[in-house]
């Protein structure tokens, strides 16, 4: 016999979609005995118990699984049948469900520089995302970020700097070691008449080079 949905008093109706939570009416997929339950968005939360107490069934073969199952709704009925159907989980409702990732701790990547991202395979298509789709806002004024001309910068700095003296610096080497007596006679020949090295200002001699066996910033 088919169990029915428990009501509480202020619950909300099955069919409402909250959005600051996920709900989820009726699980029963393996030892889930028919459970109701609401998760806030945008917080950390942790699934614990005993051991068969429902945790994975929860996580990964009912939340996971009908996300899993909704996303493959939304392709054509031609892609479909290469990918096969997914079962539906045995809940009678989950509402406020978002695009859903899964990763099991057995699967995880050996590598330690291993991401959510690179794990599943979408840091590509999520640099691709922020690049084409989205503004980008400065950490630092949290203004958005305008893309100048190289003419564009030429004028601002001379409207903003009119007869005064300014460095227009960029880092060259940072932290290594070298004597670079080469890259300093290529700046001298390019016309540049200071560096900053380790901080201190130095005029670019004829013959400029640094100690090889110490770190160096540029």
């Amino acid at each position: 016999m088919k169990s029915e949905v428990k009501t509480h008093p202020g619950q909300k109706n099955i069919t409402e979609v909250s959005g600051d939570k996920l709900e989820i009416f009726g699980a029963r997929v393996h030892n889930l005995q028919n459970i109701d339950l609401a998760i806030p968005r945008n917080k950390l939360v942790v699934i614990t118990g005993l051991s068969g107490s429902g945790k994975s069934s929860l996580a990964f073969d009912t939340i996971y699984a009908e996300g899993q199952r909704r996303y493959m709704e939304t392709f054509s009925a031609y892609a479909r049948q290469f990918i096969g159907n997914l079962e539906r989980p045995d809940v009678d409702e989950i509402n406020g469900l978002s695009p859903v990732i899964s990763i099991e701790q057995k699967s995880t990547s050996r590598n330690p520089r291993s991401t959510v991202g690179t794990i599943t395979e979408i840091y590509d298509f999520l640099r691709l995302l922020f690049a084409r789709a989205s503004d980008a806002i400065s950490p630092v004024t949290g203004l958005p970020l305008v893309k100048y001309t190289e003419q564009k910068i030429i004028d601002l700095i001379h409207e903003l700097f009119s007869e005064k003296e300014i460095l227009i610096l960029a880092p060259l080497v940072k932290g290594r070691k070298g004597h670079y007596r080469e890259l300093f006679e290529q700046l001298r020949k390019q016309g540049f008449l200071r560096v900053r090295i380790d901080g201190e200002l130095r005029e670019i001699s004829f013959g400029l080079q640094l100690d090889r066996y110490k770190t160096h910033d540029v």
